[in-house]
């Protein structure tokens, strides 16, 4: 008989990783809503990663001890040095804190003197207890709920059964954390199509966020999400960095949020990320609490919720420099907010509505018309339909910028001008219910903006393009009465001529609809001639 293949000896595929692990959750989606086991499912997953990546890091440690000629007692007694670990952005985790304890105890543990039995469940939530009281970046934010009621116990066993077969440490440029944030990003998109409308509050897809990164290239410096959700900006942030041969240190992010376990999962994934993340002590409401009252960004990028009716207003809020927002709707409050935080030379994009590009109730038209004077709006993009799983709702993207002049923002100065983009008709459809951009919209998208501002030698010369883009002046859009919707301004594609003579055109077809309605006549009289012979 051959021998028995052992499931951890190699680091799993991305799609083993993405197939098992969505087998595990399979097994809790029965016995609890989608937001529960999406908590289990994602703790465990930060656990084993945890778990993987500590001991990724004490392979090399004793490797690299071994070369450096230290015998099995010497290396005992370095290899436990945290700052071996931490130093390297690896979580420390104690010995009953790692994985294997787990695996072995996956049907809790007896009774002894010293102890009481415990569940898989409990043993869990020590766990989690011991990784962030060793780690502090992690106070507050593990999830410690696996030993409640409405937990099955022997079904959270075969989880951890299931999860010992997915390994996230890799060979060469593939590490713990490459794997697990991919993961993790999978997880958080399934999670919140599998939630529906409250899924959009903690996920953006990530073709819209891959707009506000590529247009505004957040590449040093502070970056700022006052809605932040699960992280999402950040991540594709990091990945900007990454593609361009950038570290994640370049950046400190800066975040707020208000939904405890959204504020939760955005710390894990900023932890993933190896980001030097600053969520606040807590999660908070932005316009109740700001929690980073002193903080000027670099770039900010949100995609805050839309419309609310039902928000903490004061009208003598500072921030409120171009105009106190209406008590029933708080996009105009979200954009200022975003202004006010704004470093000299800093840039924004933001997630809106359709509608707030052009709404004049509640004095949101005289707001729009004071940042069009003020000249801090930089470009308008209208987005294609269902790209939002959970909302129908029409969006768009302002861009913002403190200073739209030649310098190091870009070689073009644009003082005075705004560009207005018209992307409805791009993307694909995944399914029936959702639309996605493709690399080359995105890439389309971005290049037409930078091109116009003039950001980098390659980005190539700008020029309106009927249907698709316009560089409007304030005068062009005074005199649109301030709205913002790119259609008024980018006009209809032009269409290609195809060399017929336009008396020929209507002669052509207006001879092919004659004949249709002829054929129609003839096959209405046959069917009056069988409906006769059937009665």
């Amino acid at each position: 008989m051959p021998p028995k293949k052992n499931v951890d000896a190699a680091p799993s595929t991305m799609k083993e990783l993405k197939d098992t692990l969505w087998k595990a959750a399979d097994k809790l989606r029965g016995s609890m809503d989608a937001s529960q086991y999406k908590d289990v499912i994602l703790g465990l997953v930060f656990l084993k990663y945890v778990s993987d990546a500590f001991d990724e890091r004490r392979e090399q440690i004793s490797s690299e001890l071994t070369a450096e000629g230290l015998n099995e007692e010497q290396i005992g007694q370095l290899i436990d040095d945290i700052d071996e670990y931490t130093g390297r952005g690896v979580f420390w985790v104690p010995a009953r804190a790692r994985w294997t304890y787990l695996a072995q105890n996956a049907k809790g543990t007896p009774a002894t003197l010293d102890e009481h039995a415990k569940s898989i469940g409990e043993l869990i939530d020590d766990v989690m207890a011991d990784v962030m009281g060793t780690n502090p970046s992690l106070a507050a934010t593990l999830p410690m709920i696996f030993n409640k009621d409405n937990i099955d116990q022997r079904r959270l066993g075969e989880l951890l059964d299931l999860f010992n077969s997915a390994k996230f440490t890799g060979q060469g440029a593939t590490k713990a954390r490459d794997l697990l944030g991919e993961v993790y990003e999978y997880f958080l998109e399934k999670f919140a199509r599998a939630e529906g409308k409250r899924g959009g509050e903690f996920y953006t897809p990530a073709g819209v966020v891959r707009v506000l990164v590529e247009v505004l290239r957040p590449d040093h410096g502070r970056v700022y999400d006052p809605a932040c959700g699960s992280g999402g900006m950040f991540v594709q942030a990091e990945k900007f960095l990454e593609a361009h041969n950038k570290e994640g240190s370049e950046i400190s992010v800066y975040g707020q949020e208000l939904n405890e376990r959204t504020w939760r999962m955005a710390k894990m994934n900023l932890a993933i990320h190896g980001l030097n993340g600053n969520l606040a002590s807590r999660w908070g409401d932005t316009f109740a609490r700001d929690q980073h009252p002193d903080m000027q960004a670099d770039f900010i990028m949100a995609n805050p919720p839309f419309n609310i009716k039902d928000w903490a207003r004061s009208e003598s809020d500072p921030r409120w420099k171009y105009g106190v927002p209406p008590a029933g709707n708080a996009n105009y409050a979200w954009i200022q907010h975003i202004i006010s935080k704004l470093a000299p030379g800093g840039t924004a994009g933001v997630v809106m509505a359709n509608g707030s590009m052009s709404s004049n109730s509640g004095g949101e038209g005289e707001i729009r018309a004071q940042l069009v004077e003020a000249d801090l709006v930089s470009c308008m993009i209208a987005l294609p339909t269902q790209l939002f799983r959970s909302t129908g709702i029409p969006v768009c993207t302002w861009f913002f910028a403190k200073d739209k002049s030649a310098g190091p923002a870009g070689s073009v100065d644009r003082t005075g001008q705004v560009l207005f983009i018209d992307a409805r008709n791009l993307g694909h459809m995944v399914d029936r219910a959702e639309r996605a951009l493709s690399d080359e919209d995105i890439a389309r998208i971005a290049g037409t903006f930078h091109a116009w501002r003039g950001t980098t030698a390659d980005a190539g010369t700008y020029d309106d393009e009927a249907g698709f883009c316009k560089s409007a002046t304030l005068a062009e859009i005074k005199a649109a009465d301030y709205a913002l919707t790119p259609g008024r301004y980018v006009g209809a594609a032009e269409v290609e001529d195809d060399g017929e003579a336009i008396e020929e055109k209507i002669a052509r077809l207006s001879a092919e609809l004659f004949t249709q309605f002829d054929e129609s006549s003839r096959l209405a009289a046959v069917v009056r001639d069988q409906l006769g012979r059937v009665s």
